[in-house]
């Protein structure tokens, strides 16, 4: 599978939340993923251990922004330079992680980096952590809900093991009814801890470390064992054996199947003269095509989310792969293509 290493553009996800949320416990969670080589964008060093992660070898590089939040700089020149000199091709990263300060706002980070001018990376998503014991006291005080949610592709509610037993569903519920006002189609996933499955935000090029590449990694992860705590993501998969039509991979792409918050693949589409191979990566509403060196010779589809309708995901996946795809489709041709002119 394709993925940020060799694909060209490495995807940028952005932590967002209001101080105390549990960003950092989020990012160091998804630092001890196994294999994950991640570029890491933070305003203050002081609750992250780095160095750690640096000599662990799971922090390629580590950036800070100064004057503070990102989103209060004058213009984007320092997060633009933090994400040029992580996206460089030789450190083979998997992901960029932008851990906003407390104060940052979703809705203008999102556009900072959507608009960014640095080059080799991609929108990943923006997830909003959410203090579910603190949140109507200091996020959500008036009566329309934040206009905040609305820029998140991923709504994790966090503590939810803080909140007294009898009040928890009650409490989770309120804060995916105001979310959902504003957002309707954001996936909203709990945790404890910060933690989610890492394959919610991004991929790796491997499952277990190099030998002796990360060994301080796999320590600190063997010292916090419970760290795999959280539910593990659902999937379904399609090997595609030969070229699909376009048009049913972006209605696929558009209208992915229910619960799905993230599809992967490489694809073979046959052109008017030849054969031509796309990365695909939908993340929430954001849709990202790239072209391929070469067209794969047995290419796939993965759909993953937390509350994926395995089934009928695997129905939707089947159906790309089973359609014959034998002339050029002109118009889905051109829908392709317009998508892979908007990613660049």
């Amino acid at each position: 599978m394709a993925d940020g290493r060799n694909a060209g553009r490495v995807p940028v996800i952005a932590l967002t939340g209001h101080l105390g949320a549990g960003k950092t416990s989020l990012l160091n969670h998804l630092l001890r993923r196994p294999g994950a080589r991640l570029g890491v964008v933070v305003n203050d060093f002081g609750v992250l251990n780095v160095d750690a992660a640096l000599v662990s070898g799971q922090v390629d590089e580590a950036a800070a922004i100064s004057g503070g939040c990102v989103c209060c700089l004058d213009d984007a020149g320092g997060l633009d330079d933090a994400l040029q000199r992580l996206s460089r091709p030789r450190l083979r990263l998997d992901a960029i992680l932008v851990e906003a300060s407390g104060v940052a706002e979703p809705v203008t980070l999102s556009r900072l980096i959507g608009g960014s001018g640095a080059g080799w990376i991609r929108p990943g998503g923006l997830v909003e952590v959410i203090d579910a014991v603190e949140h109507f006291r200091t996020v959500d005080l008036w009566p329309e809900p934040p206009a905040r949610y609305a820029a998140a592709t991923l709504v994790v509610v966090n503590k939810v093991d803080l909140l007294p037993a009898a009040e928890r569903d009650e409490v989770v519920d309120r804060i995916r009814e105001r979310v959902r006002r504003r957002h309707p189609a954001v996936p909203i996933v709990t945790a404890r801890h910060g933690r989610i499955d890492p394959a919610l935000v991004f991929d790796t090029a491997a499952d277990e470390d190099p030998i002796d590449e990360l060994p301080l990694a796999r320590l600190m992860r063997e010292q916090n064992r419970d760290h795999h705590d959280h539910e593990h993501a659902r999937a379904a998969s399609v090997e595609l054996a030969g070229p699909v039509s376009p048009s049913l991979l972006i209605d696929l792409l558009e209208d992915p199947p229910t619960g799905a918050y993230r599809l992967k693949g490489r694809v073979r589409v046959r052109g008017s003269r030849s054969e031509q191979g796309f990365l695909v990566n939908v993340v929430g509403t954001l849709i990202h095509v790239a072209p391929l060196p070469q067209p794969p010779p047995v290419g796939e589809l993965v759909a993953i989310g937390m509350q994926l309708d395995q089934p009928a995901a695997q129905r939707r996946l089947d159906a790309v792969a089973s359609a014959p795809a034998a002339a050029p489709d002109t118009a889905g041709l051109r829908r392709l293509r317009r998508y892979r002119t908007l990613s660049t």
